[in-house]
């Protein structure tokens, strides 16, 4: 019988609310919000909280890629980031943008990182302070990273194909109606050229809310455990590549896999579906 594990791989990389609440003024920390509703923050934020718009601050405006580690270090320079502080991310849907842009920091090698567990929803939820006040820290000399961690952390569409080939663990976090090719975009949100829906073959459908609780907190390591290593068939013996839309739905699941379970060999397809919809020549399934 499995034997699953009873506490998170790394149990840091998770901040309570009530936490934070008591160290928000700490030295050594930055607090991070980044959203999909990039208009969010201007209504209310985190006291202390900077933040980080996920297209205008990480995108490259012009190559469908991310900023060069030189804009990096420019960004973590002007909201008074160094190498040693340690970076709290949050946001809104459940922390999906948290994770993308903690995922984002962990490509360019900044290994100080953390969640606020439940995100921005929760934080409201519980009545917590927050404030339109922006904050204004001191500019630090960020040095400009030597690397970018795309082999490490980052799948691209010829590995995503041959993982599927190999029949190696591929993970679809989007919605069921997604996945089976019903629709080409999340419910409730608008058509974004797409042309062709499904998924790629050998993909295993896991939603990236499968897990979370109700309150956007993650589930306990043991039924984490149980959702991808028993119906995803990961393992630290198998190198595995998750992928949604654009990468941040997956992003979530990456966060899950590497810092709640402990595996070292997770990538995430940030190309996915807009890419591989689009893709002249990509393979696609249908099946439920």
């Amino acid at each position: 019988m499995a034997t699953y594990p009873t506490q998170y791989a790394q149990r840091e990389a998770l901040v309570e609310t009530d936490w934070l609440e008591k160290h928000l003024k700490d030295e050594g920390i930055r607090i991070v919000e980044s959203n999909e509703d990039v208009l969010l923050y201007d209504t209310r934020h985190i006291p202390g909280a900077v933040h980080i718009d996920w297209r205008a601050d990480l995108q490259d405006p012009v190559i469908r890629d991310y900023i060069s580690p030189e804009k990096f270090a420019e960004l973590c320079s002007r909201n008074g980031i160094t190498p040693d502080t340690t970076c709290i991310f949050y946001g809104d849907k459940a922390n999906w943008w948290g994770c993308y842009a903690l995922w984002a920091f962990r490509l360019f090698g900044h290994e100080k990182v953390k969640i606020l567990n439940g995100g921005r929803d929760k934080w409201k939820a519980e009545g917590r302070p927050m404030t339109r006040e922006v904050p204004k820290y001191q500019k630090t000399n960020y040095p400009v990273p030597k690397k970018r961690f795309d082999k490490e952390i980052r799948a691209f569409f010829d590995e995503a194909l041959a993982q599927s080939k190999s029949g190696k663990p591929l993970i679809d976090v989007r919605s069921p109606g997604e996945y089976k090719g019903e629709i080409t975009h999340m419910p409730e949100y608008p058509q974004e050229g797409v042309l062709r829906g499904g998924h790629i073959p050998g993909a295993k459908s896991m939603p990236w809310k499968t897990a979370t609780n109700d309150d956007a907190t993650f589930k306990p390591a043991s039924e984490l455990a149980k959702i991808y290593f028993d119906q995803c068939g990961v393992g630290p013996e198998k190198n595995t590549i998750v992928y949604c839309r654009i990468g941040e739905r997956s992003s979530h699941t990456w966060f899950v896999l590497t810092y709640l379970l402990g595996l070292d060999n997770v990538r995430n397809y940030d190309g996915s579906w807009t890419e591989w919809g689009n893709k002249v020549g990509a393979p696609i399934e249908k099946s439920a």
